[in-house]
């Protein structure tokens, strides 16, 4: 689109498949902690008495059809890949960049935009980490599995009954700086694109394609059936992830357990292959998204090869 912003990018920084030198450990991971609107411009959009935030009814897809935060925002602006039916925000947040180019980006699709007092955003939005900006939109559309599945450099990461938004938000965020191809999450015992998870992700949402299977452990089988090398990181893991020749080459997904549990019983055996990330401190696990963040780029570095 013209006048398109230029992009900045930073890097940031259970059972998590960490594991302990010389020991087998007991794999607990510890949680630290989703096209174009039609219409003009609104004005202040303030006529509405706040009434306490609004709650949706959980629905059966991905969701993500309200965005909070600002990068959030932006990154659906410029994505321009499901319709947005609006922007809020705050009226005194002052002249940050990123908010000239929410506004300015709405103008140019032709996203209704509202400023509103401090008072009616504590009424619209869903989290208290909305950062002045909120955006309404169609939901995240999935993609099917077996389009996942059938690309011959996929490189996915399979998640098994994550269920904090925080966590999933960290590991949508470094799926998508990593280049993965694909996110597999269960339908059911899993948390999926909540604001807060929309949130954490800074836009990551717009761009990381995400299946939603019914089951994980019928899902490994199907991956295994496809010749897809299914490496579940486990605190108990009987190789290490730095020592896996296989995540250079062929198709490979990670798979993740859940925070605290760790990866189910099903899901442990169906794997081509357990692995631990080893630790070298006290502690003896980290968290999901952090060790998500590690193997992630563990593939990369395989498969780009030694660097001269």
């Amino acid at each position: 689109m013209a006048g398109k912003p230029k992009k900045r990018r930073s890097s940031t920084g259970g059972r998590s498949g960490a594991q302990r030198p010389g020991k087998s450990g007991d794999g607990r991971s510890k949680s630290t902690s989703g096209g174009r609107g039609s219409g003009s411009r609104g004005s202040s959009g303030d006529s509405k008495p706040a009434q306490g935030p609004r709650r949706r009814r959980a629905g059966r897809g991905l969701g993500g059809d309200q965005v909070e935060g600002r990068q959030a925002v932006r990154e659906l602006l410029l994505a321009g890949k499901r319709r947005i039916d609006e922007v809020i925000m705050i009226d005194d947040l002052g002249g940050a960049d990123v908010l000239a180019d929410i506004e300015q980006l709405s103008q140019e699709l032709g996203v209704p935009f509202r400023r509103v007092s401090r008072r009616h955003m504590a009424a619209e939005a869903l989290t208290e980490s909305h950062q002045g900006v909120i955006a309404r939109a169609a939901p995240v559309a999935e993609v099917p599995f077996d389009r996942l599945i059938s690309n011959p450099k996929a490189f996915l990461v399979v998640l098994d009954g994550i269920t904090d938004p925080g966590n999933l938000g960290a590991i949508l965020r470094t799926a998508e700086c990593a280049g993965v191809t694909g996110v597999v999450l269960g339908r059911h015992r899993s948390v999926h694109l909540s604001p807060t998870v929309t949130k954490a992700a800074a836009g990551a949402v717009e761009y990381v394609p995400m299946a939603v299977v019914g089951g994980i452990p019928t899902a490994i089988s199907q991956l295994n059936d496809a010749d897809v090398f299914t490496v579940g990181l486990d605190g108990g893991g009987e190789h290490s992830i730095f020592d896996l020749p296989q995540l250079g080459s062929g198709p490979t997904a990670l798979v993740l357990g859940a925070e605290g549990a760790g990866l189910s019983r099903l899901v442990r055996q169906r794997v081509s292959i357990s692995a631990s990330i080893p630790l070298a401190g006290q502690l003896n696990s980290l968290n999901v998204a952090t060790a998500t963040a590690v193997a992630c780029f563990e593939v990369v570095r395989a498969r780009n090869g030694p660097s001269d």
